[in-house]
């Protein structure tokens, strides 16, 4: 049986750091598609030293909606979704290459996640059964239309691969506090857009419990410091993202201007004109 083909992509903006580690990390794939958001350090001069890598550049309105634009863009039957702060192990390219090569018993897998904060691997405070839909078929899903914490929902059955990949989600607290506050906002802007409104219970009580679950429940002081950090820090970014609704409705009801994160509202992105 001859092997699908199979193409990476890769999403970046401003991932100079992290990039060619990435890139070496998929390597093994048939093709590399990489779609960047207008970066303005090195990334862009990185990527293209890759024999193997396509560089598309798209404005950013969210990783979804790059994901599914870049699925659209993609001429092999198969393909592996990976961000750039993440690494496929050779034993994980192995696992995938040996998969296709026999023939895949279903159209989507899941990946698992070694999620590294700081200069340590999370086991506790429910990042260690982080797992997403990162292998499939070119046409087996869609992310839904939200600008950020959205996943693959593949319909049918999705196995599970063995190996899991590496995810570098901190390299420093200024970088890791950044990446928090985007999150918030575009967090916010979803909430806000679905007609949810904050309160005392999500102003209060969702970033009180966040810490307790991730640290108590989820035994997260089992990470020591790295998980009392990070669970203050997840906990953090709940209060900020409810705060931004927060001001928005208080904008809305005044009559101010309020400013979200732009959207790609195009029916194609999200499959609505199928």
């Amino acid at each position: 049986m001859t092997r699908p083909g199979l193409t990476a992509i890769v999403t970046t903006l401003n991932e100079e750091v992290n990039l060619r580690e990435c890139l070496e990390s998929v390597g093994f794939a048939d093709e590399i598609m990489l779609v960047d958001s207008f970066s303005t350090d090195g990334t862009v001069a990185i990527a293209r030293s890759f024999p193997k890598v396509k560089v598309v550049q798209r404005q950013y309105f969210g990783s979804a909606a790059q994901k599914n634009w870049a699925m659209d863009q993609v001429t092999t039957p198969w393909l592996l979704i990976v961000d750039a702060d993440e690494r496929v192990p050779e034993t994980l390219a192995r696992e995938i290459l040996g998969l296709l090569e026999k023939g895949p018993e279903a159209r989507a897998y899941y990946i698992r996640r070694e999620n590294v904060f700081l200069d340590r691997v999370i086991r506790h405070s429910g990042w260690s059964t982080d797992k997403v839909v990162r292998l499939m078929e070119r046409d087996a899903a869609r992310y839904p239309k939200r600008r950020v914490h959205a996943d693959l929902e593949p319909d049918g059955l999705a196995p599970t691969l063995l190996t899991p990949m590496r995810h570098y989600t901190c390299r420093s607290l200024p970088q890791y506090i950044d990446k928090l506050h985007r999150y918030a906002a575009w967090g916010a802007a979803d909430a806000f857009r679905a007609g949810r409104r904050a309160g005392p219970i999500e102003l209060l009580f969702r970033p009180a419990w966040r810490f307790f679950r991730m640290y108590v429940v989820q035994a997260g002081f089992l990470d020591g410091r790295h998980g009392l950090v990070l669970c203050g820090l997840q906990a953090w970014s709940v209060f900020l993202k409810w705060a931004r609704v927060w001001e928005w409705d208080r904008f809305r009801r005044l009559g101010w201007p309020v400013e979200l994160p732009a959207y790609d509202e195009s029916p194609e992105i999200w499959g609505e004109s199928q």
